[in-house]
């Protein structure tokens, strides 16, 4: 499905300032408030469209200071020093809370929960749809809610994040870490309920990038996916299983399925700003120790390129590979991918059934093309195995920092300078 310049319009004036999230009015348009007064299946659409858009706006700068700050890769640009300055805690230097590395990342994420609410209230005072297909629109906002929740909790960790942000002049209190989570996962649960009311089919389109995940049934699959994600950063393995097995899982399935962000180069729409081309002068360079570590043969090597140019220096910094997660501006990128549900799969095994995560891990390895795995099998000798895994099949999706966190291994990411800092979390935006 092709995103507009008119879903654009629609959509890009539901701008929020931190978490004061003001209605303003379209100047190309009606105001944001004719949504809410029985709007009718073209008007929700749009709504659905708007989500399906703003999830792809600032979302790059989420990539990308996850993976700074998890010793994945550098950013080497000579027009902005914070990526090797700041973002690397270099010398004195400290995160700024007015920085774009972390205001933008976060405020995106609450711009589409902004969308979502729009809709939730448009749904509520529609009397054009039925009440099976309120239920399709709200586990889809509701599930699309819940997943930019925890991508923005991801950035702040303990400094907590808002959960009720749906009436902008009343915004509830930040709640900290374990009780976004409670409060994501509870989310995700609402969402799950109305999927299961909502019939066979979705009286709204999604993208191409949602195919296979587009029905009530499916969508719910995708719900139950980053539920597992959830219950694993709680440390309810048994629970992180229990979704698993509700999920689009499948341990003999290709390791890419899964739903996506939708990209284009089409007129109007929006290309992948995560697509750098190679041997440029301004890139994206794998961190040292990523190709270092590397298993020989490791199929994952297609993620980093050698620069024919040869190595790039920066700041006190080298490094020889070019980042290559995605080849082109049209490249789908994943909300979540059956590899990692796979890997939450043998994570959630370990200290209870280490047959199933040798075979989940089995799986991962051999269709990477390195063979079944032969080490131990003590808790921590899978665990170790696993942190291996999520590194290069995760490469430079947003894992390695929150993993590297949530094991309380922070300190074994690599410090480059003598006086470069991991940091734990992000400071909290300035504007809120």
């Amino acid at each position: 499905m092709k995103f507009t310049k008119l879903i654009f319009i629609s959509v890009l004036f539901l701008a929020i300032g931190g978490c004061e999230i003001d209605d303003n009015p379209n100047p190309n348009g009606s105001s944001i408030g004719g949504f809410n007064l029985n709007a009718s299946k073209s008007e929700l659409q749009t709504l659905v469209t708007g989500v399906e858009d703003l999830v792809r706006q600032d979302f790059g700068f989420y990539y990308d200071v996850t993976a700074i700050i998890g010793r994945e890769y550098y950013f080497f640009t000579g027009s902005d020093p914070r990526y090797t300055g700041e973002v690397l805690g270099k010398g004195d230097s400290q995160l700024d809370n007015a920085g774009f590395y972390g205001t933008r990342p976060y405020l995106g994420r609450f711009r589409t929960i902004k969308n979502a609410n729009v809709l939730i209230d448009a749904v509520a005072n529609s009397e054009q749809i039925t009440a099976e297909e309120a239920n399709g629109y709200l586990g889809f906002a509701k599930t699309m809610q819940a997943h930019e929740y925890l991508l923005a909790l991801n950035l702040q960790y303990q400094n907590g994040i808002r959960i009720d942000v749906a009436d902008p002049d009343n915004l509830g209190p930040f709640v900290d870490y374990d009780a976004a989570l409670t409060a994501i996962r509870g989310l995700l649960d609402e969402a799950a309920n109305h999927l299961n009311g909502a019939g066979s089919s979705f009286s709204f389109k999604l993208s191409a990038a949602m195919a296979g995940f587009d029905t009530p049934e499916n969508f719910l699959k995708f719900n139950k996916a980053i539920g597992a994600r959830v219950a694993l950063y709680q440390g309810d393995k048994a629970e992180a299983n229990k979704r698993l097995s509700d999920s689009f899982m499948d341990m003999n399935g290709n390791l890419s399925a899964g739903p996506a962000r939708y990209y284009s180069t089409s007129g109007g729409d929006f290309a992948n700003n995560l697509f750098r081309p190679l041997d440029q002068a301004d890139a994206i360079i794998v961190h040292p120790s990523t190709v270092a570590d590397l298993t020989p043969g490791d199929a994952r090597a297609s993620k980093m390129v050698e620069r024919p140019s040869g190595p790039l220096s920066l700041d006190g910094l080298t490094g020889s590979h070019d980042v290559w997660v995605f080849k082109s501006l049209e490249d789908y990128v994943p909300y979540i991918r059956n590899e990692e549900l796979i890997l939450i799969f043998a994570e959630a095994n370990v200290g209870s059934n280490s047959a199933a995560a040798v075979n989940a891990i089995n799986k991962v390895r051999t269709d990477n093309g390195i063979g079944d795995y032969t080490g131990g099998t003590s808790d921590a000798d899978l665990m170790n195995e696993i942190m291996y895994q999520r590194r290069y099949s995760l490469f430079g999706e947003g894992h390695r920092w929150v993993d590297m966190r949530r094991w309380g291994r922070l300190n074994e990411l690599p410090i480059d300078r003598p006086d470069d800092d991991v940091w734990v979390q992000l400071p909290r935006p300035v504007s809120e």
